[in-house]
């Protein structure tokens, strides 16, 4: 006769008990469904709650598509919207920093997942982060047809979750980007961002730190808002006018993302080894959040260039004589464009040089 268990005069232990809500999770993945709807488009099959999305690529009329996948975060962004409890914008960030990152090789964003995880489930903070997720997709014309919400107490701190998204794309084989005639005189055009985006965030939480300031004292560079919402403003999404330029003049033969690592960084990825960008710093006018930034932490240049987009979210290079196409193309859809440089041969040199003025503070 096995021994007898010293828990057997103890009461039993739901899953509950350890931290874990099924009842919440089941909660949530109802609230989602009118959002997933909201977002449906052609070549999805099926809803939320099944074992995995299905689409159908066949539906979207391609002839010869290579699928573009692409996977990101927000990093330390979401720290600022946990501190602040303003999460409604979050989710179009991660919508964004997936979405961008696919068009800039030619592709259309297709369909959407994401990756909700925390130590304790709040049904109605999920459902606002999930409202902005489905907001942006709209807005790159992308499915959400799926995800996973994982609770994990003891994993998180109270109040704390993480974010991911994975974006999948498709584009004809023979308009994938970049070309393969890049060419000494091509012209950069410069889509403007709508603020910090959702990289350098560890940078900016210790600027603030050290100047001082609450999340929700006044902003010093955006006036009658607070500084927490002005710095929380979600990464412009792309898609719409990039596509519309590529469908309407085929003239677009290069984009850059301007994420982590700046247009230093980022630039040079699209590049071929015989070229390098030259830029005309003139043409770069910061807007005043990264002014404020750069005088409160005394950051050179560099240190700008490769840490924030610096008010350029977007990169796109044409031929000379496309350019004026290129940038109506883009305007028709609210992607004004200025130009700041052209390529020129990269003889040994870096991949992208400046010239002009200086932005240091002194």
């Amino acid at each position: 006769m096995p021994p007898k268990s010293q828990s057997s005069d103890k009461d039993p232990l739901t899953y509950r008990d350890a931290g874990v809500d099924i009842d919440a999770g089941n909660a949530l993945v109802k609230a989602i469904g009118p959002l997933a709807a909201s977002t449906r488009r052609s070549g999805v099959l099926g809803g939320i709650g099944g074992f995995g999305g299905l689409f159908d690529l066949k539906a979207c009329g391609y002839e010869d598509p290579i699928l573009v996948a692409a996977t990101d975060g927000v990093g330390t962004k979401l720290k600022l919207a946990i501190e602040t409890g303003l999460h409604d914008g979050i989710g179009i960030d991660l919508v964004a920093m997936n979405v961008n990152d696919l068009v800039v090789q030619g592709a259309q964003p297709l369909f959407f997942l994401d990756y909700f995880a925390t130590g304790k489930l709040d049904v109605g903070v999920a459902a606002r982060v999930v409202a902005g997720i489905a907001e942006g997709c709209r807005e790159a014309d992308c499915a959400l047809i799926g995800g996973e919400t994982a609770e994990m107490p003891g994993l998180y701190a109270p109040g704390d979750y993480d974010l991911a998204g994975f974006a999948v794309g498709a584009v004809e084989r023979g308009r994938l980007l970049p070309r393969d005639d890049l060419a000494i005189g091509d012209v950069l055009l410069a889509l403007p961002s709508s603020g910090v985006h959702a990289n350098g965030f560890s940078l900016v939480r210790r600027i603030v730190s050290e100047s001082g300031l609450g999340w929700n004292d006044p902003s010093p560079f955006a006036p009658g808002t607070k500084l927490g919402a002005a710095l929380l403003t979600p990464t412009r999404i792309y898609v719409r006018p990039i596509l519309e330029a590529i469908r309407a003049t085929s003239a677009v033969k290069a984009l850059a993302h301007i994420t982590g690592g700046g247009l230093i960084d980022n630039l040079p990825r699209v590049l071929p080894d015989t070229l390098a960008a030259a830029i005309d710093q003139d043409s770069i006018h910061l807007p005043p959040v990264f002014e404020w930034l750069q005088v409160e932490a005394r950051l050179s240049d560099h240190e700008m260039l490769r840490t924030f987009n610096c008010g350029i979210g977007m990169v796109v290079i044409v031929g000379a004589d496309d350019t004026e196409r290129v940038r109506a193309a883009l305007g028709s859809l609210g992607g004004e464009a200025a130009t700041i440089g052209t390529l020129i041969a990269r003889e040994g040199g870096a991949p992208l040089r400046l010239k002009g003025k200086a932005w240091s503070p002194s």
